[in-house]
């Protein structure tokens, strides 16, 4: 299993349990980039190349995003096929 671009469960916790109001600029901006890179990294590799744990985490992840963001349940890949050619 590849886990380049990854954030481990106990980094993503420590971010979310610490106040924004209590970070730095660079500390928001690093956690946004990386943020980033393991939402790529996420959807880039197939659940059944992953450990379970990692399997599992990136599920709940994947049905957060669709709930907060109104997702279609389909990739950006998906979404951009229906784009007009011109």
């Amino acid at each position: 299993m590849s886990d380049a671009f990854r954030k481990d469960f106990s980094t993503k916790a420590e971010e979310k349990a610490t106040p924004d109001s209590s970070k730095s600029t660079l500390d928001k901006t690093k956690e946004s980039i990386t943020g980033a890179g393991d939402k790529a990294a996420r959807g880039a590799q197939p659940d059944h190349d992953k450990s379970t744990t990692q399997s599992v985490g990136d599920k709940v992840g994947r049905s957060k995003d669709e709930n907060v963001h109104g997702g279609s349940g389909g990739s950006v890949v998906d979404s951009t096929s229906y784009l007009p050619l011109y």
